[in-house]
């Protein structure tokens, strides 16, 4: 499965701490491994998943899946969620 990444998301790794930037790394491996679990709610298109606090918002599409933001925080998350509303 190929795995791309967009602006957003690779802008939100950069500012990330290295240590947790490392861990959401591997854990979008991870996900690219395996079906996705969680969908969001509303309609939205979008998967979600959980990395300790924060969050990996991300789409499959064929055969890749695309990340399209990642937030260290869940009060980041959830501000952005909430503008689907």
């Amino acid at each position: 499965m190929q795995i791309l990444i967009s602006e957003k998301a690779e802008h939100d790794l950069d500012i990330m701490d290295p240590a947790i930037r490392k861990i959401f790394i591997k854990h979008i491996e991870k996900i690219s491994q395996m079906p996705p679990r969680r969908h969001m709610r509303f309609g939205l298109p979008f998967n979600v998943e959980e990395v300790g606090q924060g969050r990996i918002v991300y789409q499959m599409e064929n055969d890749s899946m695309i990340v399209l933001r990642c937030f260290a925080v869940h009060k980041e998350y959830e501000k952005w969620y909430s503008s689907f509303k």
